[in-house]
């Protein structure tokens, strides 16, 4: 599909901007622009792949509008995965995570819009879902700016994805239960109770290339996920490391945070539909004729929302994902 074609991918120094341009390089195109703010990334990240010709590293911010009109100029698909994610850091200063996650959305729509851009895919996170957080408010009004924006052209396509936690990337659990693994500490633990969803970035990339392939614009594409106990984590990669007698102290829920996430909400489940073994379509609520042609003869969903504590993954489950993890 994408052989001789011309690619962004916004964020595109990040783990999970890494790992698509691996396997984008697999199908042969043209080139990948790697549009991102640091330059140390970049040169790190032109190094590790021995400086492909098919890659075009390209400095910007999506904050940039004029950057962004440039970036998109000839690009066939736009992998918009450049956003504020730690949530933290956007409860602190609200108005930079709006910037970004919703103001840089809108530039990478009406960039790609002008410059006749054939898809674009956005990559969002479960915390979209009924927010509690300034990330996910910010991340929801992107889904919906996104999904709207099927109605400014006939010609660009866009469409969503939405997962869950990603094993291993920077500032997720995992790698801070690692390091105070390795450094004797107690596991910090924010509470007993805690559960999230997770996949492998394998997977994640996965579900990002279904649906630059599949989508016909104005769908959410969402994984099927068993949720994890967070406390059952720390307990695994214990085991797994040797040191079961470390202790794990709780250290209470941080502001903005959920005991549990949810990946599809009640609200959704009457648009939500089984698109095949793996995956979820949600559709708008007011779908167009195209989209309830292509979607409308599925299964529809049995439960009542999609939450991270409805199937929790054992012990031995838990331990099962994150060798896989590790085998990368």
């Amino acid at each position: 599909m994408f052989e001789g074609k011309k690619l962004l991918v916004t964020g595109g120094t990040g783990s999970w901007g890494q790992r698509l341009t691996e396997e984008l390089l697999k199908e042969g195109p043209a080139e990948i622009r790697v549009f991102s703010r640091g330059e140390f990334a970049q040169i790190a990240m032109q190094r590790q792949f021995q400086f492909d010709p098919r890659l075009n590293f390209v400095i910007g911010d999506i904050r940039d509008l004029q950057a962004l009109q440039e970036a998109c100029r000839g690009m066939d698909y736009v992998f918009h995965l450049a956003a504020l994610k730690h949530v933290p850091v956007c409860e602190r200063q609200p108005e930079e995570a709006f910037k970004t996650n919703v103001h840089g959305t809108q530039n990478v729509i009406r960039a790609s819009i002008e410059q006749g851009v054939t898809k674009v895919i956005d990559v969002s996170t479960d915390k979209a879902v009924d927010p509690v957080n300034v990330y996910g408010m910010t991340k929801a009004i992107g889904e919906r700016l996104m999904i709207r924006a099927n109605d400014l052209s006939e010609r660009t396509r866009f469409v969503c994805i939405r997962g869950g936690n990603v094993l291993g990337t920077s500032g997720s659990v995992v790698p801070l239960f690692k390091r105070q693994i390795a450094e004797g500490q107690d596991l910090t633990l924010t509470s007993p109770d805690m559960t999230r969803f997770f996949l492998t970035l394998g997977e994640a990339i996965g579900l990002l290339l279904k649906a630059s392939v599949t989508a016909i614009g104005g769908e959410t594409l969402v994984m099927k996920m068993k949720g994890c106990n967070i406390a059952d984590l720390a307990e695994v990669m214990k085991e797994q490391a040797g040191q079961p007698a470390l202790k794990v102290k709780e250290i209470g829920i941080r502001g903005g945070e959920k005991l549990h996430e949810v990946l599809i909400s009640p609200y959704e489940v009457p648009h939500t539909y089984r698109y095949d073994d793996r995956y979820f379509v949600i559709l708008p609520q007011q779908a167009n004729k195209r989209l309830l042609s292509q979607y409308g003869g599925l299964e529809r969903v049995s439960f009542d929302q999609y939450r991270s504590d409805d199937e929790l993954m054992d012990r031995a489950g838990i331990a099962e994902l994150l060798r896989g993890m590790e085998q990368r």
